[in-house]
């Protein structure tokens, strides 16, 4: 009745992901506030945005990416890779990049907002059932 659960012990690899990003947080949110407090909005200063935003966004959504995979990965498959999880938070920097980049040209709504997201899921989930079925 009382059978004893199988633990489930993350890959030791993860411990550098954390490392990188809580570099990641620190140098892309530091760097987004030191540059829209200081620079004017000149072109250089809007693509240093875009790559400090993604910087930012990749590595604060690096925990979360790995709780969720962790948390709904099913007791009979492999935990995925550190691979995996950066590839999703880089899905999720690129797809907040892409939003700044529309709304500062002024043609973001949320219809194109939904799309994207779902071409993103959908190019996730096809990598995901690919490398599953290796």
């Amino acid at each position: 009745m009382n059978e004893p659960k199988p633990s489930i012990k993350p890959p030791s690899d993860y411990s550098g992901m954390a490392i990188a990003s809580i570099l990641m947080i620190g140098i892309g949110w530091y760097g987004l506030f030191r540059l829209i407090t200081t620079r004017e909005p000149l072109i250089d200063a809007r693509w240093l945005f875009f790559l400090l935003l993604h910087i930012a966004i990749t590595g604060t959504t690096i925990p979360l990416a790995r709780y969720l995979n962790i948390r709904l990965t099913p007791i009979t498959r492999p935990l995925p890779g550190t691979d995996v999880i950066v590839r999703q938070s880089v899905w999720a920097g690129t797809y907040v990049v892409t939003l700044a980049w529309l709304q500062l040209i002024r043609v973001l709504t949320v219809p194109i907002m939904f799309f994207i997201a779902l071409a993103f899921v959908v190019i996730e989930v096809f990598l995901r059932t690919r490398e599953i079925s290796r």
